[in-house]
């Protein structure tokens, strides 16, 4: 059946230390888990890899900021934003373990060698805008550019975190795609993230309150994102496309509409729901998810002939 390509990638590591300590660090809690009704009803998987909000307290350790300036880069509650399209149908995959501790939204190696106390092996990708941003798979600053750390990391560390959790993870959302795939001829991946209130669009300065990405075409067909940006406009939202985020890693990854693997990426903006100075919900929380439910119900509507891509179209 097609699917998206594979992550697990066998490299030579120097050796290094046991991974139990990264274990530990989710020994009380599961890093991720899958959400789900008794009956998955749509050709939709669902993904809030940013919202994680499980602190390890060796980790804690690690860092130099207190505990609410750690949360700055979490997209905080997008998993209960989201939480309705689980009654409607669809299974929904959410990290427990922090973005700031693990991001899989990047590739497996994206990893900046001055944080490490080691070399890091040639095939890491070293080079690019992510890593040179701090936000690499273990990320270097969280928002704001506040340095997360207070010196440099053991790589056996780096290494563990992506073995013991990044692997697994993305081998889950794999087989969640795959399966749905396999059922419905086609899958919709939506990948659930948020924004700071601060971001603008173009020489307007436009905050939107949505933005959908579909790495400008690459990851999903046209009349996808058309309805779902037209579902949120009809709501009241001002909603953006691409700009600034086209999608990360895992819609470029996954997304493959010539083999029906359609992915979209949307970005919700903090301010419409949560107070970013404390991260405390704000009154806009309750109404904005019950509007969200209805979008998801109203996107996995769509016909799945609205969603397919002509037999020409090449990726």
């Amino acid at each position: 059946m097609p699917m998206a390509g594979s992550v697990h990638v066998r490299h030579d590591f120097p050796a290094h230390q046991s991974m139990t300590s990264v274990a530990d660090d989710f020994s009380a809690i599961r890093p991720f888990e899958i959400r789900a009704s008794a009956e998955q009803r749509a050709p939709f998987v669902f993904n809030s890899p940013h919202s994680g909000r499980h602190y390890p307290d060796r980790f804690l350790a690690m860092t130099r900021l207190d505990r609410n300036q750690i949360r700055r880069s979490e997209d905080c509650y997008v998993d209960q934003l989201f939480a309705g399209a689980v009654t409607l149908g669809a299974p929904m995959l959410i990290a427990n373990f922090p973005r700031a501790y693990l991001d899989v939204n990047r590739e497996p190696w994206e990893l900046d060698p001055r944080m490490f106390a080691e070399p890091v092996p040639p095939f890491v990708n070293i080079r690019s805008a992510r890593v040179a941003g701090g936000l690499g798979t273990v990320p270097k600053l969280v928002g704001e550019g506040l340095d997360i750390y207070y010196g440099r990391l053991p790589l056996a560390e780096a290494v563990d975190r992506i073995e013991t959790i990044y692997k697994p993870y993305h081998e889950c959302l794999k087989l969640l795609v795959s399966r749905t795939h396999a059922r419905f001829g086609s899958v919709v991946l939506i990948d659930c993230h948020s924004m700071p209130a601060s971001i603008r669009v173009g020489d307007t300065g436009v905050r939107p309150d949505f933005i959908v990405g579909d790495r400008f075409g690459a990851s999903a067909p046209a009349a996808l994102t058309e309805h779902a940006i037209d579902l949120l406009t009809a709501m009241g939202y001002t909603v953006a496309h691409n700009k600034p985020y086209a999608g990360g890693f895992i819609t470029e990854h996954y997304g493959r509409p010539a083999r029906g693997l359609h992915a979209l990426q949307i970005e919700v903006n903090r301010g419409l729901y949560m107070n970013e100075r404390t991260l405390q919900k704000g009154p806009g929380f309750d109404p904005l998810a019950d509007d969200l439910t209805r979008f998801v119900g109203d996107l996995m509507a769509l016909p799945e002939h609205n969603i397919e891509v002509p037999p020409l179209a090449a990726e």
